[in-house]
């Protein structure tokens, strides 16, 4: 028995000692590319100006938002089905705040948009390389857009790659818009020729189209996304005002309690999402990230 195992021992050092000769081969798109969960929320983080918050630090405040306020409503109730119901709306809280201000920030670079293709147009109708009518944007560009610009011209100051810089720059402003006029640039400067003017022109039409039609589109879904909201907030600002009378809440300390609550929220969530999924309007993705 003894030289059974000893035999295995002495075997298994010997495979390990060949296969350290051999050098594995990492797959560059599993070790560079973060999983698509997280390149959504960075992306959601700087649309919504928080550039310098990474997701991990979103889903840790989430994470505490949810504990502390189970913690404090458990305190104060002493229903953990009670507490559990709010702590979950309070671990989306941090989420959909992020969401909100990146939609709404969408919505104003998508107004800005079309003036600053304007400007790279008439810059290099002045006769301005095309490196040069982008760095001007940091200085004459929109006031939103100018710190992106400006560490642009900075980086092609340093560095003289344009295509590195374009790169660089369409992670500083993670927006679905730039992307596409930067691609376009990209194409541009690869191609050269006469007709960047007309293709600039016509970009700028098209933004504008799009945004007038965005605006009156949503203009019109306000009142099924305030609806949405109204209904789902309903329900849950009646069980907060019932949780303050310790009699009403003993209802809910039950097993069959618990099941009520937790069949409410699943009802609450699916409608929400229903609602919001027929009156959402499409989103633009970053397809050329």
């Amino acid at each position: 028995m003894t030289g059974i195992i000893l035999g295995l021992l002495f075997g298994t050092g010997l495979f390990c000692i060949w296969w350290s000769c051999w050098v594995r081969e990492e797959d560059p798109e599993r070790t560079s590319e973060p999983p698509k969960l997280m390149r959504v929320l960075r992306d959601e983080l700087v649309q919504a100006g928080y550039p310098s918050v990474t997701a991990r630090t979103l889903l840790v405040g989430c994470s505490v938002a949810f504990l502390l306020v189970f913690l404090l409503v458990y305190a104060v109730v002493g229903v953990p089905a009670i507490g559990l119901c709010f702590a979950l709306m309070a671990a989306w809280g941090p989420y959909a705040l992020v969401r909100m201000r990146a939609r709404k920030r969408r919505n104003r670079l998508r107004d800005l948009w079309p003036d600053a293709v304007d400007n790279i147009t008439s810059a290099v109708r002045a006769g301005m390389s095309l490196p040069e009518a982008v760095s001007q944007l940091g200085a004459r560009g929109p006031e939103e857009l100018r710190p992106a610009f400006q560490a642009f011209g900075q980086d092609y100051r340093i560095t003289g790659r344009f295509h590195d810089c374009l790169d660089r720059l369409k992670e500083r402003l993670s927006d679905p818009v730039a992307d596409r006029l930067i691609e376009s640039l990209r194409i541009a400067r690869e191609v050269g020729g006469s007709d960047l003017g007309r293709l600039l022109r016509t970009l700028s039409v098209f933004l504008r189209e799009d945004s007038r039609t965005r605006a009156e589109l949503e203009t019109r879904q306000a009142w099924t996304v305030n609806a949405a909201r109204l209904a789902v907030a309903a329900p849950w600002v009646v069980l907060a005002m019932l949780s303050s009378r310790p009699e009403s809440v003993q209802a809910y300390s039950s097993a069959a309690g618990a099941i009520v609550l937790f069949l409410g929220a699943l009802l609450t969530g699916v409608a929400y999402w229903i609602m919001m999924r027929i009156g959402r309007l499409p989103e633009d993705e970053r397809v050329l990230r």
